[in-house]
């Protein structure tokens, strides 16, 4: 499996390097897709919706576990209805979570303070006096 979020092999969830969620934890639900296609969308039942509850998720951190409620909510949701295979859709369906959940308990890199260059500096100083010239020759002349 690459290092993105996605499905194993054996149908665990990949998230990142360190966390796998069990499909076993994640609740499985399908409908008919609706939309155009005649009786063969009315009566399939090919779109998936796929749910876990953060609660349920052992694999997490509590910080993790946090960092996904507060962006997302208690239960994290994705559906898939876009092509007419069953299968196709739960796959889709499960990336979909797999890569909601990546996202949402991805940490920020924190920002490294840094010194302006001597050559902004100077940049920004000439600018400055370039504005200031504009200004000043917009000025009235003075008289003697």
């Amino acid at each position: 499996m690459a290092d993105g979020p996605g499905v194993n092999r054996d149908g665990s969830l990949h998230i990142n390097a360190r966390v796998d969620i069990p499909v076993e934890q994640v609740v499985l639900r399908v409908t008919t897709s609706g939309g155009p296609g005649g009786q063969h969308a009315n009566r399939s039942l090919t779109r998936v919706i796929a749910s876990v509850r953060v609660d349920n998720l052992t694999s997490l951190t509590p910080h993790e576990a946090a960092m996904l409620t507060d962006s997302i909510g208690p239960v994290v949701r994705s559906s898939a209805g876009r092509f007419r295979s069953q299968g196709q859709n739960r796959e889709a369906a499960l990336e979909q979570l797999a890569a909601k959940i990546a996202l949402a308990i991805e940490r920020p890199t924190p920002r490294r303070a840094t010194r302006p260059t001597k050559g902004s500096k100077v940049r920004r100083v000439d600018e400055k006096k370039a504005r200031g010239r504009v200004k000043q020759q917009r000025r009235r002349p003075l008289e003697d």
